[in-house]
């Protein structure tokens, strides 16, 4: 019964989004990777100063920002880019070079000698917002100047059929659960144009690392996910997990 009530509280939420007129959103999930501490102020000062505005311009947002929450490797920067059409996530970049303000705004990053640049180089992949959470969601703590910590997944299927059914599952009940585990989402959305398809990917929003723990250990413990995970469907739509961590940078809009 509980599983139940969950399902009609996650169609009830679907309606009422739909209702407000919330169309899903195609999602950009871009990674900067960078050479070395110096570049990333440089990149810094251009996204703030020049490429956020200009996107914003064209009608793209709210867009996020996100520096690793631990050092890797390689210096990394997220972006999380929505619009309200795939055209317009996709041609954003080339609409710059119409933007005067933007070229200004931009000519110092514009300017990096290939002998010397700030990029390793830049990923990126395409999504296409699920339907039981089909725009990019502001945090709270963000709205309440709180700090907090994001957590992104991408979860690869072995079949293209198994991703879709995975999505399935996400929009048939467990994102009610997340919600009542206090797992609250950014975004959510299936791959159509990336390295690790079929998969879809999503992003949560914490308090802090505590919260977080305790937030997904109550969803494994969950009586409505024990039933949802034993659906026969949705039995092996999961064959590779890549989780990380993410703080937002001061200009981030997320």
């Amino acid at each position: 019964m509980r599983l139940r009530h969950w399902l009609l509280l996650g169609m009830m939420l679907f309606m009422a989004r739909a209702t407000m007129g919330e169309e899903k959103q195609a999602i950009e999930v871009r990674i900067y990777k960078l050479q070395d501490e110096a570049a990333e102020k440089r990149l810094d000062d251009y996204l703030q100063h020049a490429l956020l505005p200009a996107l914003n311009r064209q009608g793209l947002g709210p867009i996020g920002v996100l520096d690793q929450a631990q050092a890797g490797e390689v210096i990394e920067v997220l972006l999380i880019i929505p619009g309200e059409s795939v055209e317009a996530v996709a041609m954003a970049d080339l609409k710059l070079y119409d933007d005067p303000q933007y070229l200004e705004a931009a000519k110092d990053y514009l300017a990096i000698p290939a002998k010397a640049p700030i990029l390793r180089r830049i990923t990126s992949e395409l999504l296409w917002a699920f339907d039981c959470w089909p725009q990019v969601a502001v945090p709270p703590q963000r709205e309440a100047g709180k700090p907090r910590l994001f957590e992104m997944r991408t979860y690869e299927s072995p079949t293209e059929h198994l991703g879709h059914l995975k999505v399935e599952m996400f929009n048939s009940g467990e994102v009610p659960i997340f919600l009542d585990c206090g797992i609250q989402p950014v975004f959510m959305g299936q791959a159509l144009i990336g390295n690790t398809r079929p998969s879809l990917t999503y992003m949560t929003v914490y308090d802090d690392q505590a919260s977080l723990e305790a937030a997904w250990e109550r969803f494994r413990e969950h009586p409505d996910w024990q039933v949802l995970r034993e659906v026969p469907k949705y039995k092996g739509t999961v064959s590779k997990i890549h989780q990380s961590w993410w703080v937002p940078k001061p200009y981030s809009q997320l």
